[in-house]
């Protein structure tokens, strides 16, 4: 038992001298799967042309494709400042895991487990929902809404410490966060249809996900798995894909071609809302709250002030 346990744990630490060593062996997955997935984007494209299905908006497929380049050039120039941080926790850690290739599965599925929960928050609380947001900003739903990734998502890794303090090597670490994301490429389409229910009862399918994305009520805030919805289903957050899904916020985009705007508008809105609240409790609720709790005060107080503006306006008339 003892020398199992020395076989999985107890790792030599890793000097920062050689960390250019351990970055050049975690492979840029997404970046060597780019053109993969650009020749499925053309591929859904030409043939939803050929169909005359109005599933790419010009202005959204820009934005999308704008964000994700972003997202990838964030990425890489913080990829060295992570992998320092990761290895200097790592070095602190006596239970340090070896490298080896079968410890990327329980990673792999721990990993998805904080992505649940992680991408659960961020649509229960404001703040989080803040770097989320752009993810659900589409209004149709085809293989560019994958690209929508936040460009200060990284502040969420917080809510994977727990997958750090186990001690999983950083190359295999990295690797699982990458191959997480690819994943949720394919998902991300209408032509795929329902799978195998056994497929459909495990993982997060387009079925699944096309779910997640609609602006329905029964499907808001459900089907958070990232690769595994049998978390869905152990925490009573699953729904099935029964009607075709409305995509998109419940409000309407305004610049759906800017990726800056698509990235912090609802930061903005949060400053605002912030900035004009009165008293701490209030201001904490704008900023923490649950954003489907906060668009509804917010819509009630828009009705209050547009029936304080049409009593006015009828009284000067009258007088």
């Amino acid at each position: 038992m003892m020398l199992l346990f020395a076989d999985v744990f107890g790792a030599p630490k890793i000097p920062f001298a050689g960390i250019d060593k351990v970055k050049d062996n975690v492979p840029d997955v997404i970046i060597w799967a780019a053109p993969v997935m650009f020749f499925f984007v053309l591929l859904e494209w030409v043939i939803s042309r050929w169909q005359h299905r109005k599933l790419y908006d010009k202005k959204e497929t820009i934005g999308s494709i704008c964000v994700g380049i972003g997202n990838v050039a964030i990425n890489t120039v913080l990829k060295l400042t992570l992998l320092y941080g990761y290895i200097a926790l790592y070095n602190l850690f006596p239970w340090r895991m070896h490298f080896s290739w079968w410890s990327f599965i329980p990673c792999y599925i721990l990993f998805d487990l904080c992505s649940y929960w992680a991408h659960r928050i961020s649509h229960e609380q404001r703040f989080w929902w803040a770097t989320h947001v752009v993810h659900h900003s589409s209004e149709n739903y085809n293989l560019t809404v994958s690209f929508r990734l936040s460009w200060v998502q990284q502040i969420k890794l917080i809510f994977f410490l727990p997958v750090v303090f186990i001690g999983f090597h950083p190359i295999i670490f990295f690797l699982v966060t990458q191959v997480a994301i690819l994943f949720q490429f394919w998902v991300h389409t209408e032509y795929i249809r329902k799978l195998h229910p056994v497929i459909e009862y495990l993982f997060a399918t387009p079925s699944n996900h096309r779910v997640h994305h609609g602006s329905q009520e029964k499907y808001i805030n459900k089907n958070y798995g990232p690769t595994f919805i049998i978390w869905d289903r152990m925490f009573g957050t699953y729904q099935e894909e029964d009607e075709k899904p409305i995509y998109g916020l419940t409000h309407e985009l305004e610049h759906k071609s800017n990726p800056i705007y698509i990235n912090f508008h609802e930061f903005a809105d949060m400053w605002k809302d912030v900035k004009a609240a009165k008293g701490l409790r209030k201001k904490w609720f704008y900023l923490f709250g649950d954003p489907i709790d906060i668009a509804k005060e917010k819509g009630q107080q828009s009705q209050q002030e547009h029936a304080l503006v049409t009593m006015v306006t009828e009284d000067s008339k009258s007088a």
